[in-house]
């Protein structure tokens, strides 16, 4: 185990008699090389937390004899699979039982195998992050007091955070009046977006089929503005998600959490954070891969399914386009 040098001296001498050092967020460091070591420290002294002791993927059984800590910042990238496979498990059940909350930087091609043993409320997973994403996120989850234009990344991303629990809680009604049968009433218009207040009346049903054909070909439809228009002027994850599960469960596809972030055409780290909060909203489900422990798959919880096959039936019974 490598105990951290700045812990250690902030745990003797005067640094117990510095009110401040007492409400800092204990941390501790898990990586697997010594670049990967000092960008989590550095972001960690950024984000105003302490770094009490610091392992490498091989030695994370020492993570037990610390028992008082808030924060675990990982870095999974350059690790094996093997060790990583071996270690996560051990740091989220760790993490669980301390209450502590989990930063992860990992590699693109990581996603599968970290989402399949970090998963939940108390997870934020960033693929290649920036420096300036690593402090938001730990300021994010409750590790950092943060001054001058870091504390303007951690306002931004606990806005940008307020806005998709927001915009999720309105896909879940939606989705739950659609499962009931409703009509879904009129909206207020959001800014930017056209009248969205007319009603179409068609009530949903089951009696004019869908296809996966005709989900695919929406998605293709959807894919189709990124030539015409700039990027991320119609960024809508949630749906576009929802489309790509939908589609794959009529096809009896299974849908791999990494797959699930390629269909939401966004940056990766804005996908797994979607998928997260479409997971706490009760409308994805994660199922482990029964052959492989490594990898999980994503699909619409019942809620959802209902709600989509009603969407959709509503749409054709009124000539609308799948959209």
């Amino acid at each position: 185990m490598r105990t951290s040098a700045r812990g250690e001296e902030r745990r003797g001498g005067s640094a117990m008699n510095d009110t401040s050092y007492t409400m800092q967020p204990g941390a501790l460091v898990v990586a697997g090389d010594p670049t990967a070591e000092r960008l989590a420290v550095e972001a960690l002294d950024l984000a105003g937390a302490r770094v009490v002791a610091r392992f490498g993927w091989r030695d994370v059984g020492g993570v037990h004899d610390h028992a008082a800590i808030d924060l675990l910042m990982i870095d999974t990238r350059g690790a094996s699979d093997g060790d990583l496979d071996a270690a996560l498990p051990v740091l989220d059940a760790f993490a669980r039982d301390v209450g502590a909350r989990i930063v992860a930087a990992l590699a693109t091609e990581q996603i599968d195998l970290v989402a399949a043993c970090l998963f939940g409320r108390h997870v934020q997973l960033l693929c290649a992050p920036g420096m300036a994403e690593r402090v938001a996120a730990l300021s994010i989850a409750g590790a950092a007091r943060l001054d001058g234009q870091v504390n303007e990344a951690r306002d931004a991303e606990a806005e940008r955070l307020r806005r998709l629990n927001e915009e999720v809680a309105r896909i879940a009604e939606t989705l739950a009046r659609l499962t009931r049968g409703e009509t879904v009433p009129p909206e207020r218009p959001a800014p930017g977006v056209a009248d969205r207040t007319l009603g179409y009346g068609a009530p949903p049903g089951d009696d004019i089929p869908v296809t996966a054909h005709d989900l695919r070909q929406a998605i293709r439809s959807r894919r189709l503005r990124a030539q015409f228009f700039a990027d991320g002027l119609f960024e809508d994850p949630a749906w576009d998600m929802l489309l790509d599960l939908y589609a794959a469960e009529m096809e009896r596809a299974q849908v791999s959490v990494s797959s699930l972030c390629i269909a939401a055409a966004v940056a990766p780290t804005t996908a797994l954070r979607w998928i997260a909060k479409m997971t706490e909203a009760g409308l994805f489900e994660r199922h482990p891969d029964p052959f492989d422990r490594r990898r999980a798959f994503m699909a619409l919880s019942d809620k959802a399914r209902v709600g989509m096959r009603n969407y959709c039936a509503a749409a054709r019974r009124a000539g609308l386009a799948i959209a």
